[in-house]
């Protein structure tokens, strides 16, 4: 376990380090179409900037684009307590627990560190799990805080925002740059826009898929490892999978961060989860429940 923790902040300083590497790029295909050299400075001035901000401020970016509401114990006893037991039992600061009004059943987690972790679960996982099918969903959340997942996800997450956002903007240079004299454009620059307009966003969603799949694997065993209960997360597993439904609120840049895929089913998106097959997933358990 404490293996993963330390793998899990090196992946921290490689994903900065290759957030600004691959920005760094783009910029240098943004200054050879336009000829211009003091582009690429201010775009990776301003990436540089981003991802200093957004490291601080990426949990209350996820929390507002899902719609959460912060609650005490007074306003959901069940859910608080669960969250509180557990805390108490992994020894983990108490995270703030939040609710989002959703009747498709998902859960996530987020933050910084254990200290400014944050964890929640919409109205539809609280309708139809019981109690230890609950705790064991919470326990696979606390465990992304335990093991320092929520980190290498909340930087993972930044990335997305930022490469979907340059990937429109070289979209639109594209265009709008058609109107320039030809000669005032570089048709090295020119291919490079394009590649960066179309293969920017892939790269960033294998970049999510590249960290995703196994802690989600790994934060299962924690949950069961923290409850000493597998047929609660196997349980909670299967409920998760059969009444699997996208959340009204969807965004692929924070699709990772939830315990169940929140989109919308299809060929690509089944292709390019960021999660594995939920039946995987249980099967690991079946096969491991002797050694938990």
């Amino acid at each position: 376990m404490y293996k993963q923790i330390a793998a899990n902040k090196r992946k921290t300083v490689f994903l900065m380090i290759g957030f600004v590497a691959f920005i760094a790029a783009i910029s240098c295909a943004f200054a050879l179409y336009f000829n211009d050299w003091t582009i690429s400075l201010w775009t990776l001035v301003v990436a540089i900037a981003y991802a200093a901000l957004q490291y601080f401020l990426s949990s209350s970016i996820a929390v507002a684009m899902t719609g959460a509401k912060e609650i005490q114990k007074s306003d959901c006893p069940r859910l608080y307590r669960t969250v509180e037991n557990l805390s108490i039992t992994t020894g983990l600061p108490m995270p703030k627990v939040y609710i989002i009004n959703d009747p498709a059943p998902n859960a996530f987690a987020t933050g910084r560190d254990p200290k400014t972790a944050i964890v929640a679960a919409t109205t539809g996982l609280l309708d139809i799990m019981d109690d230890k099918e609950l705790t064991a969903v919470m326990a696979h959340e606390m465990s992304h805080v335990k093991n320092y997942d929520i980190r290498v996800s909340m930087i993972v997450f930044g990335l997305v925002c930022v490469v979907g956002v340059l990937a429109d903007l070289a979209s639109r240079m594209l265009w709008y740059g058609s109107r320039r004299r030809d000669e005032e454009r570089s048709p090295v620059g020119a291919v490079l826009m394009v590649v960066t307009a179309v293969l920017a966003p892939l790269f960033a969603l294998l970049a999510q898929m590249a960290v995703s799949r196994e802690r989600e694997f790994l934060a299962d065993a924690s949950a069961v490892n923290i409850t000493r209960y597998p047929e609660g997360m196997i349980s909670a597993l299967k409920k998760l999978e059969a009444h699997s439904q996208p959340m009204h609120n969807q965004n692929s840049a924070m699709s990772a961060l939830y315990i169940n895929n929140p989109l919308r089913k299809g060929l690509l998106s089944n292709l390019f989860s960021t999660h594995p097959p939920i039946e995987k997933r249980i099967e690991r358990l079946e096969h491991g429940k002797t050694t938990f």
